[in-house]
């Protein structure tokens, strides 16, 4: 954890090759310097690129707060605005990247450019053919093990239909279970099993102010409405913006389900910057990886975050996998330590009494 948030690694090689068409002569920066990057991510490239008139979208805020400390300029396009240059980075979870490849041609001039790059074993291959789906012909060429694929596409080459369909991937939907969620949140589209394992361990006894660290689309926090009625006040807090629409509308239906009526609120916000007030109590499945490698230092800067937060005879209940090594941090930082489950490999660890 650094002064400015969790410092997070970025993918270096599908960012270099994002640029291999420009530095190779395939492609030319557009005359007048405006470039949109969608999902932009900080690295040596963008930062010897990048010019003031581009602009950068992402809606984790670890990473748009990287690119910012990197002088970038971190936002999203005004209403009606267009750009002759808009790069990609799509993500892994296909029906994700297809609205992503539509809303990137809404964003695009006449006559403009879409650049995209992926990994190969992030799905460069699907992303390829999706985008030649859509727009038409598509150049493409490989490099650091990653795909980069363009295309120019004319306006009656794209597929308007396809575009409209894809579009609406993003939008927040429900699950087979019932829960709002979108494509490409955490478990988006099931109960994650180590959430489930934590809820159902919720004391009895469980309330005064609450805060859910990480709430993706707030599962854990409907379990709270519904399970746990000495709560008199409970915040969400969550780093990717798209998680907060779903759970808004999830912890308003809970507490309507519930008949109850308390304060509940969620925030978009780094919890490993800390928390803006105390809690008698914290609950968190924090995440512990970015990618497909394990960063057990995000768990343990929630773990940090949580146990400033948390007044002086406050808990924290947390799940993780079972591998990972919080116990140190939590009996250095915590009085009473001890584990209420331990099952599929999981296990749930309530900590009380912060050190002062």
């Amino acid at each position: 954890m650094t002064a400015a948030g969790f410092s997070v690694a970025t993918p270096e090689a599908a960012l270099d090759a994002l640029f291999v068409p420009f530095t190779g002569g395939d492609l030319s920066l557009p005359a007048d310097g405006r470039v949109l990057f969608l999902r932009a991510r900080a690295g040596v490239r963008l930062r010897e690129l990048a010019r003031p008139g581009w602009l950068c979208e992402q809606s984790f805020l670890p990473f748009a707060d990287e690119l910012a400390r990197c002088g970038l300029r971190v936002g999203e396009p005004a209403e009606g605005e267009t750009f002759p240059l808009v790069l990609l980075l799509p993500p892994r979870q296909r029906d994700e990247a297809r609205a992503l490849f539509a809303r990137a041609l809404d964003l695009l001039a006449p006559g403009g450019t879409l650049v995209a790059s992926m990994a190969k074993a992030e799905g460069a291959k699907s992303g390829e053919a999706d985008l030649k789906q859509l727009a038409g012909s598509v150049a493409s060429l490989s490099k650091h093990h990653c795909r980069v694929f363009w295309a120019t596409p004319q306006p009656d080459a794209i597929d308007r239909a396809l575009q409209d369909a894809w579009r609406a991937l993003d939008a927040p939907r429900e699950t087979a279970d019932g829960w709002w969620s979108r494509p490409g949140l955490f478990a988006w589209d099931r109960v994650d099993r180590a959430s489930a394992l934590l809820a159902a361990h919720f004391p009895v006894d469980l309330g005064g102010r609450v805060a859910d660290l990480g709430a993706g689309y707030g599962y854990l926090a409907t379990q709270l409405i519904e399970h746990c009625p000495g709560i008199t006040a409970l915040d969400l807090y969550e780093a990717e913006a798209r998680a907060l629409e779903p759970a808004r509308r999830n912890v308003v239906n809970a507490l309507r389900a519930a008949g109850r009526d308390f304060p509940v609120s969620v925030h978009g916000h780094d919890v490993t910057r800390g928390l803006p007030q105390c809690y008698d109590t914290i609950v968190s499945n924090p995440p512990f990886h970015l990618g497909r490698a394990d960063l057990p230092e995000l768990g343990r800067a929630f773990i940090a975050s949580a146990a400033a937060a948390l007044t002086a005879q406050g808990r924290l209940l947390i799940v993780a996998n079972r591998h990972l090594p919080y116990e140190a941090l939590l009996t250095a930082r915590f009085a009473d330590v001890r584990q209420l489950a331990m099952q599929d490999g999981f296990k749930v660890i309530e900590a009380r009494g912060v050190r002062a």
